[in-house]
């Protein structure tokens, strides 16, 4: 059986620290998509359409890695692509709460699915989206966290 692990997130801006994360990934599973999912609680400053353009420039040369977008609960969407596994990557001890409380959550739900933790590597802990839009919004040279390539 192939190994397929569902990436969620925003990705709004993908950043190193998510490529860190996939790159890591791609060592255990057979396969990752990267699942861009619509959060009511987040207001995107890029489209859903230039997010996936990004993520598919940054691995076109990686045929085990998709990008897809979805809607709904993530462990329904892992159904729905046939991955056993999500993929999310920690870089404090305080994204371990928050997304063990997740994972159980979802374990409840479907039992077939397992969340797997990966650590960031340390450069990158101080990295995160919000942060990143922040950076873009306020005209700050945001070059140091973003993959290369990717221009605002």
């Amino acid at each position: 059986m192939e190994k397929i692990a569902l990436f969620p997130g925003s990705f709004d801006p993908i950043t190193k620290g998510h490529v860190d994360i996939v790159e890591k990934g791609l060592q255990i599973f057979d396969k990752i998509v990267i699942a861009i999912g619509s959060n009511a609680k987040k207001t995107n400053l890029f489209t859903l359409e230039q997010r996936m353009e990004w993520i598919r420039k940054i691995f076109a040369n990686e045929p085990r890695v998709e990008v897809k977008a979805y809607t709904g609960l993530t462990v329904n969407y892992c159904n729905e692509v046939g991955a056993h596994f999500i993929l999310r990557g920690l870089r404090s001890p305080g994204d371990f709460e928050y997304e063990q409380q997740i994972a159980f959550a979802n374990k409840e739900l479907v039992e077939n699915v397992e969340t797997v933790f990966l650590l960031s590597s340390p450069y990158y802990t101080n990295i995160s989206s919000t942060i990143v839009r922040d950076i873009i919004i306020n005209k700050g040279n945001y070059s140091k966290f973003v993959p290369e390539g990717i221009v605002f």
